[in-house]
């Protein structure tokens, strides 16, 4: 097996992580190679596989991983080129492991600071005239009530269960445990957690099941299309785009960022941090605490606004 399709496999199979994942690998280690070859005047075809020999015959100097580097941070984000230099880096740690070459290039390297941004999210009331989106088109007879119910509980997992796309269209009935209100989710790295759906999401499901589903065995899908097939991520990105253009909300908002509201709400009214990084199934509590900035802000607005003290005169 090629370099590149036994590192895959081992990501896919050992380190299971998500096609999303495995297709970024791919395009950073293809990416690369292709600017080795392109540098030294080869022919640089995306479809040429990345063989043994073409492994062991490259030379990785520090002064050609630094001129990777720059030429790429001319045309790439600092989070892309950061995500890039990770995929290569680990690439590059499997090919150590298994003898093929005699030092990692990429370890070490310094890359520019990444800017730190907060995440963009929707206000309580902006996510309620969102959810809202599915019986408005129904009362104007725009969808049918099997259409309207299915976005209504795709609406309400996003940002009632905080889930992420893939786990939302990756949710089976076998999943849900309709006595305790939870589901069990597989999400990143094969790793399983359990969300509480909330008691607006477990009315939706449970009507949408008796109702509309053609098929509620253990590996049915839960969200489905017109035809009962499993939907896919990019009809519930185009799904959300409408409801957001109906109530009149930012259009840049993405299911991953609903997934930000989630976990906001739940900080400002109190929830503890360990908590919500349980819920969202982040493995670092690091990758929770930014949206404690988010809610400091709050904090702090509110006691400009309210405390006597807050401000001088």
């Amino acid at each position: 097996m090629e370099p590149l399709a036994a590192f895959l496999d081992h990501l896919a199979h050992e380190r299971r992580l998500s096609q999303y994942t495995l297709r970024n690998y791919r395009h950073a280690v293809g990416n690369f190679f292709q600017w080795l070859r392109k540098d030294v005047g080869e022919e640089a075809d995306p479809a040429r596989p990345l063989m043994l020999d073409e492994l062991q015959a490259r030379q990785y100097g520090r002064k050609t991983i630094r001129d990777y580097v720059i030429e790429h941070q001319r045309r790439l984000s600092r989070r892309t080129l950061h995500n890039h230099v990770s995929g290569l880096r680990t690439f590059f740690r499997f090919c150590l492991k298994q003898g093929w070459v005699a030092q990692n290039p990429f370890h070490g390297l310094v890359l520019p600071k990444l800017d730190k941004t907060l995440p963009k999210f929707l206000n309580e009331k902006q996510c309620l005239e969102l959810v809202r989106g599915p019986s408005r088109l129904l009362q104007n007879d725009a969808i049918t009530a099997q259409q309207a119910f299915r976005d209504q509980l795709m609406l309400e997992l996003l940002y009632g269960a905080g889930l992420r796309v893939s786990e939302l269209v990756g949710l089976d009935y076998g999943h849900v445990d309709w006595g305790q209100g939870v589901a069990r989710i597989l999400g990143k790295g094969r790793k399983e957690r359990l969300c509480p759906l909330g008691q607006a999401a477990m009315q939706c499901l449970t009507y949408f099941r008796d109702s509309y589903a053609p098929a509620t065995g253990p590996d049915d899908p839960v969200m489905i299309d017109d035809k009962g097939s499993r939907l896919g991520i990019r009809r519930v990105q185009l799904q959300l785009k409408e409801y957001l253009a109906l109530a009149g909300l930012p259009m840049d908002i993405t299911p991953h960022k609903l997934r930000h509201s989630f976990a906001t709400h739940l900080l400002n009214n109190g929830a503890d941090l360990r908590v919500v990084q349980d819920l969202l199934g982040h493995a670092n509590l690091s990758t929770t605490q930014v949206y404690t900035h988010l809610t400091v802000d709050r904090l702090k607005k509110v006691y400009q606004q309210a405390h006597p003290r807050a401000q001088e005169g």
